[in-house]
């Protein structure tokens, strides 16, 4: 089955000029292919064609903030782990102290 055709499509409604209809229809009998089909082509193959040759940014550096801590501060000691799930347990303490609230 072709990749057009596997039943993930969104319907769409467009107003076309009615000469360009024509030329999609007869396309489409030219090729014994459904007008469908012949349109999801041809949008993809402009889609991609102006993908590939849309020039890609380039990004400069990223500056990410420094803050000097205290080399002896207990996070300096802890694993990614560790903060990561000191970070965690702060969050649902937040959440709790939320929902009791909004009671």
């Amino acid at each position: 089955m072709p990749e057009n055709q596997q039943g993930e499509g969104v319907k769409a409604t467009f107003d076309l000029p009615s000469d360009l209809v024509r030329a999609l229809k007869l396309k489409a009998v030219h090729e014994n292919r459904r007008l469908k089909e012949v349109v999801t082509d041809l949008l993809r193959s402009a889609v991609e064609q102006e993908a590939s040759t849309r020039p890609v940014p380039e990004r400069g550096p990223i500056e990410v903030p420094f803050f000097a801590t205290n080399p002896g501060a207990p996070a300096s000691q802890m694993s990614a782990d560790a903060l990561i799930a000191l970070e965690q347990a702060a969050q649902l303490e937040e959440d709790h102290a939320r929902n009791c609230q909004s009671l």
